[in-house]
C-alpha cells in the first residue's frame, strides 16, 4: 500500500517503486534520464529499478565510490565531467539512487549543474529513508569536515520503497536505525516508549517506522526550512557524533558508519543533557541503556579529545567560541542553541574512554 506525506514544494511517496515513479516520471518531459549509484547500488539497486521502470533502461549511468570519504570535490568534479561528457541540458533529470552520501552530494551538483537541474531522491538506506528524504540539505566534505560545503535545495520528489532495504547488511540497517531513536528522544516520548519494546531489528515493520519519523521530520524542518531555530533540535547526538565520524573516517582503517557515530554522540549528550538540562537521572540511563544495547562498544582515546573539540568547534552550527549542543530536556523535549564550554565537553567526553 502506497502513502504519501506533502510537503510544500514536493512529496516524499512511500511503497513499491514501480507504482510511485512510473506516473511521475509519465507526467514529466525530460530530455535525458541519469541515474548517480555507487558500486553497492549498481550491484544490488539499480537492477530493481530498471526492471521496475522500463523508461530508465536508456538511462545514463554514473558511478561512484561508495563511502563518507569520496563525498568530496574530487567525486563532484567526475560527476559534472560525465554529464557534461554527455551532453547533459538543463531538461535533464538526475535520479540518485542510494544512501546519504549518494543523495547529498547527487543532489549538490544536480543543483550546481548549469545553475541547477532537476533531481530526485530514491533512497536505498535505512537511514537516507528516515532521515535524508526531507529537509533539501545538500553538500559534501571538505578539509576533513563534514557537509561544510553545500547548500539548501528541494528535489522534485522522493520515493521510498523499503524493498531496497532488503539488500543492506544489518550494520547499515542498525545505523539508521540512530536517527530513528533521535526522532523519538528529541520530538516523541510515547514513540520513544514504542522503539524501546524493539529488541530485534532484522524483524521490524519498517514502513510504519519510516513514515512515524518522516512525520516527526516534517513538522521540524516546515517550521524552520532554512535552520535558522527550531530545526537545529534535529542535530541531538550530532554535534560530538560528527565530531567522532571525521575523526574516526580519518584515523580509522574501518571507520565508523554516520549511525554509529550519532550513537556515541547520543550518549555523550544525553550526559550533558542530564548536567545542564533538566533531564533526570533515570531518563539518562534509560536512554543510555538503549542505546548500549544495540551499538558495539567504541573506544575514545583521551589523546584525541583535543582534536574532537576543534573539530567541534568548526562545524557549521557554531557562531561563537562555545560548542552549540541541542540537548534534551525530558525524553520527547529538547532545547537547541546550548552553548557549552570546551572544558565542560572534555571532561564529559571521559565516558567513552
Amino acid at each position: 500500500m502506497s502513502q504519501i506525506l506533502s510537503l510544500e514544494h514536493y512529496a516524499i511517496h512511500i511503497g513499491p517503486i514501480a507504482d510511485l515513479l512510473s506516473p511521475f516520471l509519465r507526467n514529466k518531459s525530460y530530455s535525458q534520464y541519469f541515474i548517480l549509484v555507487d558500486e553497492n547500488t549498481q550491484r544490488d539497486c539499480l537492477p530493481i529499478l530498471l526492471s521496475q521502470i522500463p523508461l530508465l533502461q536508456s538511462a545514463n549511468i554514473i558511478d561512484i565510490s561508495s563511502g563518507e570519504i569520496n563525498k568530496n570535490l574530487p567525486t563532484c568534479q567526475h560527476i559534472w565531467a560525465s554529464l557534461i561528457e554527455q551532453q547533459a541540458d538543463r531538461k535533464s533529470l538526475i535520479i540518485n539512487l542510494g544512501g546519504g552520501v549518494i543523495g547529498d552530494m547527487g543532489g549538490f551538483v544536480a543543483s550546481t549543474y548549469k545553475r541547477g537541474i532537476d533531481f530526485i531522491q530514491i533512497p536505498t538506506t535505512l537511514l537516507s529513508q528516515v532521515d535524508a528524504s526531507i529537509g533539501g540539505k545538500l553538500g559534501i566534505d571538505f578539509m576533513d569536515l563534514k557537509n561544510i560545503i553545500g547548500l539548501f535545495n528541494n528535489p522534485q520528489g522522493v520515493f521510498i520503497d523499503i524493498a531496497f532495504l532488503k539488500t543492506l547488511p544489518f550494520r547499515e540497517i542498525r545505523s539508521g536505525y540512530a536517527e530513528i531513536l533521535k526522532h523519538a528522544l528529541i520530538a516523541d516520548a510515547n514513540y520513544w516508549q514504542k522503539l524501546t519494546t524493539i529488541q530485534d531489528l532484522s524483524s521490524v515493520q519498517w514502513e510504519e517506522i519510516i513514515l512515524a519519523s518522516l512525520q516527526i521530520k516534517k513538522q521540524v524542518v516546515e517550521a524552520d526550512p532554512f535552520e535558522k531555530g527550531y530545526r537545529k533540535v534535529l542535530n541531538f547526538g550530532h554535534t560530538i557524533g560528527h565530531a567522532i565520524e571525521s575523526w574516526s573516517l580519518k584515523h580509522d582503517t574501518k571507520p565508523l558508519l554516520h549511525g554509529e557515530a550519532i550513537a556515541l554522540g547520543m550518549i555523550v549528550e544525553t550526559e550533558l543533557s542530564c548536567l545542564h538540562q533538566s533531564l533526570s537521572l533515570s531518563a539518562k540511563e534509560e536512554i543510555q541503556d538503549q542505546i548500549k544495547a544495540l551499538y558495539p562498544k567504541y573506544t575514545v582515546s583521551v589523546d584525541i579529545f583535543k582534536e574532537l573539540i576543534v573539530l567541534m568547534k568548526n562545524d557549521k552550527k557554531n557562531e561563537t567560541d562555545l560548542i552549540n549542543f541541542t540537548l534534551l530536556a525530558d525524553i520527547g523535549e529538547s532545547a537547541y542553541n546550548v552553548e557549552l564550554s570546551a572544558v565542560i565537553v572534555k571532561d564529559v567526553l571521559e565516558i567513552l574512554v
